[in-house]
């Protein structure tokens, strides 16, 4: 199997069954007659984007960003308090309102988007760090669309 049928494989997995751990995914793929190993597992989460959601019964699985309902909650944070963006390599800093930053900086944390790895809040500004591969100027173009998704 190449890498694309597994990523494929993956997502197909995570969506019709519950699965919490990396050794549960190699196990469903296995059963599928997939030979991989946790490594490959963990890299291919990482490539995917793949976070833990609470499912009904409270317990945290595996689910595509887009599932996971981030896109909605950030879209909503951005839209209040994003003034401006500015990106520099890997980084982004983003203006807001004078004393909303901490605000912001929280819903993005609690959001999880899959290319932001941390945040860092001043005053009126969030320094957003992109996970990599993903640059700062990606990340604002990404960012730019999702506060506009909804706008008339």
């Amino acid at each position: 199997m190449n890498r694309s049928e597994r990523h494929a494989a993956i997502l197909r997995l995570v969506r019709a069954q519950p699965l919490s751990t990396q050794a549960e995914l190699a196990d469903a793929l296995r059963d599928e007659g997939h030979e991989v190993v946790q490594t490959t597992i963990s890299r291919d989460i990482h490539e995917l984007g793949l976070v833990k959601v609470r499912d009904r019964s409270g317990k945290l699985v595996y689910a595509q960003p887009e599932d996971s309902g981030y896109n909605e909650e950030l879209s909503d944070a951005l839209k209040r308090w994003a003034l401006a963006f500015e990106p520099s390599g890997r980084l982004v800093v983003v203006q807001t309102p004078y004393g909303y930053a901490s605000a912001f900086a929280q819903a993005v944390d609690v959001a999880r988007h899959p290319h932001i790895a941390g945040t860092i809040a001043g005053e009126n500004t969030v320094l957003l760090v992109a996970r990599e591969p993903v640059s700062g100027a990606a990340l604002v173009d990404e960012l730019r669309a999702l506060r506009l998704k909804g706008a008339a």
